[in-house]
Order: structure tokens, then sequence, then C-alpha cells
């Protein structure tokens, strides 16, 4: 099963969803790494692709995302902000800039970022761009075409929404607003000309055949990087007592993922942290080729210069 669907891929073809539960469900682990990792070195290559992000707007979201520490339903006792400082915002470009980071982001909380909010930040990307040359992502929220158009005018070639999880279990988990207005967003970031970075959280309750149903969902999306999250439960948060995830599941979940999604950065994101180094080298030589470094918006990321490590130790090239 593992080899016929691995040539499948690789032919160019694609897997059904009930072939990648199968996958997910298989006996030999080990087997199934070793080909997502094949499949990754063939249609994506070796390098590792490296982003950054900066919380640009922290707190206060009308949202209730049930995992979120930013959300104003709960009470998590996080640092809230308007809007980040333009030195502050440019120090993380530059420094990331000489670490070699490929890619910069400014995040902000809050249902989406309104037309009149926009233009500090549109002027700070251009500082950012015409300072580092860096390339330039955004995550804002559940934007419209005019909000997008801006964000592309001022240099922004990437949008990130997270679709967080499939869309069968999405309304367990938040009520205010629903899949289909981020599918919605994401393809209007389509039409003015970006990218699309987007993904989820895994760990949240979901199971087995939702967790694999958002890799589908993704694919018909034509997404092109696909963050991994591993819910880290935060405290006030109504998920702050669900058991964690497994790093088995973990696993299994990357390495299916990469058969569903053979083109795309798939990478490690938030919670990784909490893995065992041995854990985080099976999920690198198991599907991914993408991360996430620095500090997260409200939890501590890994250093840069330990991660730099633990991809030499995988075996990834990190072009600077």
């Amino acid at each position: 099963m593992i080899e016929e669907s691995k040539e499948r891929v690789l032919a160019g073809g694609m897997i059904t969803f009930a072939e990648a539960c199968e996958l997910y469900r298989c006996d030999d682990r080990a087997a199934l790494l070793a080909a997502a990792d094949e499949i990754r070195l063939r249609r994506v290559g070796n390098d590792i692709d490296t982003c950054c992000i900066v919380n640009a707007r922290s707190g206060r979201c009308s949202e209730n995302c049930k995992w979120c520490a930013q959300s104003a339903h709960y009470v998590t006792h996080i640092n809230e902000y308007e809007r980040v400082s333009d030195e502050e915002a440019l120090s993380v470009a530059r420094v990331s800039a000489r670490q070699g980071i490929a890619r910069y982001s400014l995040v902000t909380s809050g249902r989406k970022m309104t037309a009149k909010e926009l233009p500090p930040f549109c002027n700070l990307y251009r500082r950012v761009k015409e300072e580092t040359g860096v390339y330039l992502c955004a995550s804002m929220g559940l934007l419209g075409k005019e909000e997008l158009q801006m964000l592309y005018d001022a240099g922004v070639r990437r949008y990130h929404c997270n679709l967080e999880t499939s869309s069968s279990y999405f309304p367990s988990l938040c009520s205010t607003h629903t899949s289909e207005q981020k599918k919605q967003t994401i393809r209007w970031a389509r039409e003015v000309g970006m990218e699309i970075c987007s993904g989820g959280i895994i760990g949240m309750g979901e199971t087995v055949e939702q967790r694999i149903e958002l890799a589908f969902e993704l694919r018909e999306l034509q997404v092109v990087s696909v963050p991994v999250n591993i819910l880290s439960p935060i405290p006030g948060t109504p998920l702050a007592t669900i058991p964690l995830l497994d790093e088995d599941s973990i696993l299994r979940t990357i390495a299916v993922y990469r058969f569903v999604l053979p083109d795309a950065v798939i990478r490690f994101a938030g919670g990784r942290m909490r893995l065992s180094e041995e854990a985080q080298l099976l999920a690198l030589r198991g599907g991914l080729n993408g991360a996430l470094v620095g500090d997260l918006l409200t939890t501590v990321g890994n250093g840069v210069e330990q991660d730099g490590k633990l991809f030499d130790k995988a075996g990834y090239r990190w072009v600077k």
C-alpha cells in the first residue's frame, strides 16, 4: 500500500481520502516516513524553507476560537497592544535577514484589519522591503479584496489564513466565523496575485479523519505553504485541559500530509518545542521541508541557532 501510493504520487497522481486514512493507520511507521521523505526529496528538494513572524497587534480579538490566547472571550493574561512599533518590527526584519530567514510576516489579532487601519502597516512593509529585501507575507484575518490589494501594492506576495481544522470540525471550535469565510479570503488573495499559506492546528480533539480532511481541503485550495501547528493548551482557554497529542500521531499526520500535498512547503510551526529532538528529526525526515523559526505569537519558539543545528542534523540545506 505505501509503495503503490508513493509511486503514484511521484508519477504525478493523487491518493484518495480513503487511501490517506489507510496510510495513516499502516503498521510500518518507519516505511511510511521513509516514503514521505522520498516524495519530499523528489518533488521539492532538500532546501529548508524558513519564515518568521511579528505579533503586530495583540489581544482583544472579537472571535471565540477555543484554542486562542488572543480571544477577548477568555482570560489568558497576554500582553495586549494595538500596533507594534515600527522600530521593533524593523529590528526583527533586519536580524532575520542577517540570519538567512527567507520570509517575514506581520500577524494581527482580530477578525480582520480594515482599509482604514492598514496604511501604517503597508508603510511598514515598504520600509522592510526597502531595507532588507525579504519576501513579505501577511496574516491579518478575513480580509476582502480591497484590503488584500492594498497589501499587494505594498509588496506583500503571500497571504496566510489558516483553516485551522477541517470544515466538519470547525463549528465545534469557533462560532463567530466559518471555514467558508476563511476560504473566501484565500480565494480573493489569490485573485489579487498572492500565494497562499494555510494550515492548521492538530490535537484539538479532532478525529484522524478530520485531520486528513483538512489536508484535502488545502489541496483543493492550491495552498503552497502548510504550517502544521501542534496544540499547546493555554490556561484560560476552553482547550486548556485537552490531552496532548502523542508523537506517533503527529509524525503520521505529517507523513500523510506529504502524500496528499507533495509539492507544498509543509512547515513546523507552533507547538513543536514540546517534541523530543528525536521526534523533530523524524518529522524533518518524514515529510516536512519548512519551519517557522524564532519566537511565535504568544509562546516562545526555538532559537534560530538551535534550529540551524537541527536542520543540519536532518541533512537539509539552509540557503542563506
